[in-house]
């Protein structure tokens, strides 16, 4: 039923999605929804945990092994993250776009997925500045996530709608641009406005 309900908010948004149809998707009756599910309400925030939950433990499965080097853990969490989502549109489309924009509580939904993801990217580039004897700022860590996991959520967005982007290839294409401005940032090379 919730792989039903996360189709149809896809596709039509919280407010025009209908228990009607996410019962009809289903394909069971729109009093079991509710016996199961609960509210409308209740079944959005239900997708969107579920979704959130999804998309943090792939990308963490795709890091689980902290003994690689630094560049390797994040490659992998990257190749996670745009494999997941080229994989389960609905659910990026629900957390992406649809979580955001219909309220402060389902907002409040997404946005503890993304610190979540945040965090765990800070933890990707403090222990990349440690294993090549660099220091960054615990801010600047911090800052530097911030930066990549939208990125990623932007990238990935982009990479849904152009043909022919793989996973691969949006994961390729912003490890190239994040790790080389890291690897400089732990050199102490820093740009500066001339």
């Amino acid at each position: 039923m919730k792989d039903a309900a996360v189709r149809c908010f896809a596709r039509h948004g919280y407010q025009a999605a209908s228990m009607d149809e996410i019962a009809e998707l289903a394909g069971v009756s729109k009093p079991l929804v509710y016996l199961y599910l609960g509210s409308k309400e209740e079944l959005f925030t239900a997708c969107i945990r579920r979704e959130a939950g999804a998309l943090l433990d792939a990308v963490a499965a795709g890091v689980e092994d902290r003994s690689r080097p630094a560049d390797e853990q994040l490659w992998a969490g990257l190749l996670a993250f745009f494999t997941y989502v080229a994989d389960h549109p609905d659910a990026w489309v629900v957390l992406s776009r649809r979580a955001w924009t219909q309220g402060e509580q389902f907002a409040a939904e997404a946005s503890r997925m993304r610190e979540e993801i945040a965090g765990f990217v800070a933890g990707l580039i403090g222990d990349a500045a440690r294993d090549v004897h660099g220091v960054i700022a615990e801010r600047d860590v911090h800052a530097l996530a911030q930066a990549l996991v939208g990125s990623a959520e932007s990238l990935a967005d982009w990479a849904g709608g152009t043909p022919g982007m793989t996973a691969k290839e949006a994961a390729s294409t912003l490890m190239n641009f994040a790790w080389a401005g890291l690897g400089n940032l732990m050199k102490s090379e820093r740009w500066s406005p001339r």
